[in-house]
């Protein structure tokens, strides 16, 4: 399978740091019975197929911007620094609060971050490491710190009868706070990886350009998250082991350095059964898909602030993170905690 590729062998960050981490999640828990039964599948299928057993949706009156902000300002709480201190906030999301301005302009206005450089970054569950890759330069360009959001509302885009994607999702936010120091976990590489002749494989089909959401489409259905599950799982399956392989090697680090491995919560079934493939011998695999679902951009940041709250992660450990998904999209980040 040829790839067009954002960046073909990864790129390191230098002097960069996470030094605050932050999560939101919605108050309200959505069991397997609740969002299955529309589906027409119980809590024992989903659990099987997916090890999934709740997830939490957005209220009414929450938007994508919503959850970001409140993930953003338990990060800065974290690396203890104020909106005034900020240069940059990125937004990965395909779920935006509109189709324009971007949510990370809603962002910047709920921080009070007046002056600071926001936008967002579509690359849809592989968007958290995008963003990241896209400030690390600017920070170091210009200073200050830099805010990289992952926040998605997918309850919004879902079909209620649609097994195969109404019962994987959850929204949330999650954050981190990136700083040009010599303090704190240094971003070690990155590596973007775009294929997109499988751009088909998971799409919202109206909306856009292409096919405006006008009366006939919403006739259709075609407002909603789809996703051909078949063949995303071989996508995942084949092509991010031998993926994760070259970008180690090109790192410069072997399979046996690695510590923790966070990556995106597609399905929790699935990762273990990747995981088996990447041959970590001693990392530690981080879920919280089973409580939160298929987060979108969010997941890998969520799960990497759930990691450190918990005191799993310690200084001098390696970190890898993982995303992939629509676009197709795969995407790593290298960190010494």
């Amino acid at each position: 399978m040829n790839d067009t590729t954002i960046h073909r062998t990864g790129s390191p960050i230098r002097d960069v740091r996470i030094v605050g981490t932050g999560a939101c999640v919605p108050e309200r828990i959505v069991s397997n019975d609740e969002v299955g039964a529309p589906a027409g599948v119980d809590d024992a299928w989903i659990t099987r197929k997916t090890a999934i057993r709740e997830r939490r949706w957005a209220g009414p009156e929450q938007a994508t911007s919503d959850l970001a902000t409140a993930a953003a300002r338990a990060a800065m709480k974290s690396a203890g620094i104020t909106a005034e201190q900020l240069t940059v906030i990125a937004v990965a999301t395909s779920t935006p609060d509109r189709p324009q301005p971007p949510t990370a302009a809603y962002v910047q206005h709920n921080l009070g971050a007046s002056g600071t450089a926001a936008f967002d970054v579509n690359a849809v569950c592989s968007g958290t490491v995008f963003a990241l890759s896209a400030v690390g330069s600017v920070i170091l360009r210009r200073g200050g710190y830099a805010l990289v959001i992952g926040a998605d509302v997918y309850s919004r885009i879902l079909n209620p009868a649609d097994r195969r994607t109404v019962v994987l999702f959850g929204d949330g936010a999650g954050a981190m706070v990136l700083a040009p120091t010599t303090e704190g976990p240094s971003v070690k590489h990155v590596a973007l990886h775009t294929f997109g002749e499988l751009s088909g494989l998971i799409r919202v089909p109206a909306g856009g350009s292409r096919q405006p959401l006008d009366q006939a489409a919403l006739d259709a259905g075609l407002q909603y998250f789809a996703m051909d599950g078949r063949e995303v799982r071989r996508f995942v399956v084949e092509q991010l082991p031998q993926l994760v392989k070259g970008f180690l090697h090109e790192a410069g680090v072997e399979a046996a350095d690695i510590s923790h491995f966070i990556p995106h919560q597609a399905n929790g079934i699935m990762l273990d059964e990747v995981f088996a493939d990447l041959h970590l011998p001693r990392a530690t695999m981080h879920k919280t898909v089973t409580h939160y679902g298929n987060t979108g951009a969010a997941s890998i940041p969520i799960t990497l602030d759930a990691a450190v709250r918990e005191g799993r992660i310690r200084p001098g450990e390696l970190v890898l993170m993982a995303g992939f998904g629509g676009g197709m999209a795969a995407s790593f980040a290298l960190v010494e905690w």
